[in-house]
């Protein structure tokens, strides 16, 4: 697929109307991310989609700035936060390498469901390294197809060929484990609720 963008744009709307499909295991993410706020927090969550989590955080830190690549989602997302009356995000269209924030400016980064999405999930990684303060935690909700799916590394593509699906790259939570570790950040919290679902992480940059 070329422009995964036109994917997502395509799909928003019934992306957004999706009911949660784990809805106990999200809200133990939410709490446990939460557990890590401050009232004075300024955070980036990258790969938001139509914004469900970055408004659910809202309350609990000073700003978030939520990005996508797709601007129907953004779109979306906005008009979600704008029902709310939520003020202290903001929303915008944007890679998370075209995302301009300064080397350690941000106490918290968010990727949830996207890090399997990227072409190279090393670099975003070690950007979010790189614009976290020192004690900063980055929080990520990965489906890690390599565990269960080893498979679909052969047949995905095609999907992806075909429009039918976004590009998926196939790793083990060992192999985000590893990445993380050598991208510099420390293992703070782990957890699976089950066999084959995505795996949560709150890695912790060194102070």
């Amino acid at each position: 697929m070329k422009h995964p963008t036109k994917f997502w744009d395509r799909i928003a709307q019934r992306y957004s109307e999706k009911p949660i499909a784990d809805e106990d295991s999200y809200q133990k993410k939410l709490q446990v991310t939460r557990e890590y706020f401050r009232p004075d927090m300024k955070v980036l969550e990258f790969g938001c989609g139509t914004g469900s989590t970055a408004i659910a955080h809202a309350p609990y830190v000073g700003h978030i700035r939520a990005t996508d690549i797709s601007s129907k989602m953004i779109e979306i997302a906005q008009a979600k936060a704008d029902a709310k009356n939520i003020d202290n995000v903001t929303f915008e269209k944007a890679t998370l390498q075209e995302v301009d924030a300064a080397d350690q400016s941000l106490d918290a980064v968010l990727g949830l469901s996207i890090l399997h999405l990227l072409e190279d999930r090393e670099a975003a990684i070690a950007r979010v390294f790189r614009i976290l303060k020192p004690g900063g935690i980055f929080v990520t909700s990965t489906p890690c197809l390599g565990d269960t799916m080893k498979f679909f590394k052969y047949v995905g593509p095609i999907g992806t060929f075909l429009g039918l699906i976004p590009m998926v790259k196939v790793f083990t939570v060992a192999d985000l484990v590893s990445s993380l570790g050598a991208a510099g950040f420390e293992i703070e919290h782990q957890w699976q609720p089950g066999k084959g679902q995505a795996v949560f992480i709150v890695a912790k940059k060194p102070v």
